[in-house]
Formats: structure tokens, C-alpha cells, sequence
């Protein structure tokens, strides 16, 4: 079993920025790929940003592409993702999860196997 806790949601204006953190607890946590994924309401949920079990490889949705960083600390069992330039859009639940296998489903909800609660980032125009 891992534990995720997601924390460091809240309200930012368009533009500004806001950093989330994951925290693991539970098996080893430094085998697992780690996704952050957001859904706003009456949406699906989508992905958002992965990371390699190393945090050596890094993946990005498209229309976060050069304004979010995601980034991973094993030996604090915490992974982060720094998110500047926010935009209205951006609005959601943030979720992170675990997962092991396959970077090419890294995108892919049903990777995952550990999911945190979510914590809300609302952006203001």
C-alpha cells in the first residue's frame, strides 16, 4: 500500500502561481512513477504532468507545457509540481498517483493504483 496527501492547493489570480506537494508514506515509494492529473466539474479527469520512478524522465500535458514543472524528492517521499503563469483554465482538483510499469501510460488514469484525496486550486481572472 502508499499513501498520497496532496497538499498546497488554494486561490491565485491568472497568472500567478502555486505549488502542490504529494507526500507518500507506506511501500517503497521510490519505485513508483508519479502522475498529477486535475478535474474540473462535469469534466473527466485528466492528465496533468508525470514522473519517472528516478525523476530522471518528466512528462507534460500539452496545455501545460512550459508553465508546470514536476518534480520528485525520494528520499523525502515527496513529489511537487510547481505551476506558474496559472490561468483560468487551470481551475480543478488536483490528484496525485502512483503507479508502476510502462512510461508510454503515464497519461492513462487506469495506470495508477494509489490515488491521494485532491486538494482544489481555484484561479481567478
Amino acid at each position: 500500500q502508499v499513501q498520497l496527501v496532496e497538499s498546497g492547493g488554494g486561490l491565485a489570480q491568472a497568472g500567478g502561481s502555486v505549488r502542490l506537494s504529494c507526500a507518500a508514506s507506506g511501500r517503497t515509494f521510490s519505485g513508483y512513477a508519479v502522475g498529477w492529473f486535475r478535474q474540473a466539474p462535469g469534466k473527466e479527469r485528466e492528465f496533468v504532468a508525470a514522473v519517472n520512478w528516478s525523476g530522471g524522465k518528466t512528462y507534460y500535458a500539452d496545455s501545460v507545457k512550459g508553465r508546470f514543472t514536476i518534480s520528485r524528492d525520494n528520499a523525502r517521499n515527496t513529489v511537487d509540481l510547481q505551476m506558474n503563469s496559472l490561468k483560468p483554465e487551470d481551475t480543478a482538483v488536483y490528484y496525485c498517483g502512483a503507479g508502476m510499469g510502462y512510461s508510454r501510460s503515464y497519461h492513462s488514469v487506469s495506470f495508477y493504483n494509489y490515488w491521494g484525496q485532491g486538494t482544489q486550486v481555484t484561479v481567478s481572472s
